[in-house]
């Protein structure tokens, strides 16, 4: 098989606008063995992509939009129109390919037969617009080698990927972990290798959405250990979260409020600095841990926003409880603007 027609890609997009253009023009000659999966586009994305020669699926608005669903009907289009591909590339619509990353992408996945998906370096476009996006770029920026799993771009074995039968399409987020788990528990492995792969446009400017981009993240992780238990690979992830968002302030504030009520206000300043040094402590343990991947400065901005992002994970756990608990229908949670919006 030419490396040519080795490649099917999928590209899934909501009112990306212009980031989609870019991403669907990086692809070059195989656009043409592209499918493009639209969920509700309000603008040009559809007439756009069919410009270009991909061929267009759009998703049914009357079952719930996910990213798992669009990429499941992507690949199963390709399969329809007969496009008898070794790899399918997946990459998200706000993202553009690098050049020469499918070849070396392909290259890893002949040079070991044991690779269900290999994944590349992901970099922010804009790193230094916003501290957000900047976060963003040290999160794409995992070690070269085997890995537990993959994100949302990602090149894969076509046959691993249906013998798993896909993505879960019900998954709001957090649906590449889960199919990493079924493909490693298939024998499969997961690799990051050292190329070049998408540029990424995060376009987070806005506190708010950081907010809802982690509250997310607690979502995930919720719904994962709810699933596997201490199987689950962050499975620490509830207890470290609800400690440092509720329990521990919880407990200053007694303490605080006890030295008040007792007359005592040496009580009360002892037990708010007790509370700052417990936290003191834990943004140093991740700035340590930090610093053995990333410069001094970028450690220490991860650290501080890892320290934050335990209050909005929590409320990402709290969401996932809720709607558990009430039955109620599982809801994107979404961060970013529709492009122009």
């Amino acid at each position: 098989m030419s490396d040519e027609s080795a490649f099917g890609v999928v590209v899934i997009g909501r009112n990306e606008g212009e980031r989609l253009h870019r991403c669907l023009r990086s692809l070059g000659p195989h656009v043409a063995r592209c499918v493009y999966v639209d969920s509700g586009s309000r603008d040009d994305s559809v007439a756009f992509a069919r410009s270009l020669g991909a061929q267009v699926v759009e998703l049914d608005p009357a079952r719930p939009f996910t990213a798992a669903r669009a990429r499941n009907e992507g690949a199963a289009a390709l399969a329809r129109a007969g496009v008898a591909v070794e790899f399918v590339q997946f990459v998200d619509g706000d993202c553009e390919i690098e050049p020469g990353w499918l070849a070396a992408a392909a290259a890893a996945l002949r040079a070991d037969s044991g690779l269900a998906a290999v994944f590349g370096r992901r970099r922010e476009r804009a790193r230094d617009a916003s501290v957000y996006n900047r976060l963003c770029d040290l999160e794409w920026d995992v070690p070269v080698g085997e890995a537990l799993a993959c994100g949302g771009d990602a090149l894969m074995r076509r046959t691993a990927f249906e013998q798993v039968g896909g993505f879960d399409p019900a998954r709001i987020a957090g649906e590449e972990p889960e199919l990493c788990r079924r493909l490693r528990g298939h024998g499969w492995r997961i690799a990051r290798i050292d190329a070049p792969m998408t540029v990424h446009d995060a376009a987070m400017t806005r506190f708010g959405q950081w907010w809802r981009r982690m509250q997310r993240g607690g979502y995930v992780d919720a719904e994962g250990i709810a699933e596997l238990g201490r199987r689950y690979p962050r499975w620490r992830a509830a207890p470290s979260n609800l400690f440092w968002a509720l329990l521990a302030p919880l407990a200053g504030a007694l303490a605080v409020a006890g030295g008040l009520r007792a007359g005592a206000p040496w009580l009360a300043v002892a037990a708010a600095g007790g509370l700052c040094a417990l936290y003191a402590v834990l943004w140093l343990r991740v700035a340590r841990r930090a610093r053995a991947r990333w410069s001094a400065a970028d450690a220490r901005l991860y650290a501080t926003w890892i320290v934050l992002g335990k209050w909005p994970c929590a409320h990402g756990m709290a969401t996932w409880a809720w709607r558990r608990l009430c039955g109620g229908r599982r809801r994107l949670i979404e961060y970013k603007r529709a492009a122009g919006g």
